[in-house]
């Protein structure tokens, strides 16, 4: 079965980005981008890989799935097909319509979408983001993969947006890079 891999980046203080939803304050440059662009390429959005003039494998994901706010940080600039090589859901109640044929909406019982979509044939699925997406789907995460960047910002986008049941988590691998930013692999168990 398909694992539901929460692959995010966050300040030292939990927070994925500002109360507006920018993430400007994480590090631009440094030594992890190499092991990132490696190990997750297909993470990396449409944009970046044109400006980069790659056009990398899908080495971990398939699927991606995004709350409709991490969605529209994208869009607010003009990339409505972010991920072109993964299957792209965005989960908004609010959202009529997809503003792009290769991004599907799904707007009710997210928990029981996931839970078909780990049946299915594939690579593992990527939780992009955001807090409350994670916080509802909790339940179906299997692995976290943080991002944590050497920053504090006091306030902003929770890892998760809300309270969850506390979940005990089993460090299966990191690595530490020479500029504070770590790169940390959980196991959930529940």
């Amino acid at each position: 079965m398909r694992k539901l891999k929460y692959y995010i980046a966050c300040t030292v203080d939990g927070f994925i980005a500002r109360e507006d939803g920018s993430f400007d304050c994480f590090p631009m440059s440094g030594e992890h981008f190499a092991d990132l662009f490696e190990f997750f390429p297909e993470t990396i959005p449409a944009h970046v890989q044109k400006a980069l003039g790659i056009s990398p494998e899908n080495k971990q994901f398939d699927a991606v799935l995004m709350g409709r706010n991490t969605y529209e940080v994208g869009l607010n600039v003009g990339l409505t097909n972010p991920y072109p090589s993964l299957k792209q859901y965005v989960f908004s109640r609010t959202m009529e319509t997809s503003p792009d044929e290769n991004v599907k909406l799904v707007s009710d019982n997210p928990v029981a979408f996931v839970k078909e979509l780990k049946k299915e044939a594939g690579k593992d699925i990527w939780l992009c983001g955001g807090g409350n997406l994670a916080a509802t789907l909790v339940s179906e995460i299997d692995e976290m993969i943080v991002k944590l960047n050497p920053v504090v910002i006091g306030a902003g986008i929770p890892v998760f947006g809300r309270a969850i049941e506390p979940t005990n988590l089993e460090l299966v691998d990191r690595k530490i890079y020479s500029n504070g930013f770590m790169l940390l692999h959980y196991r959930l168990h529940k």
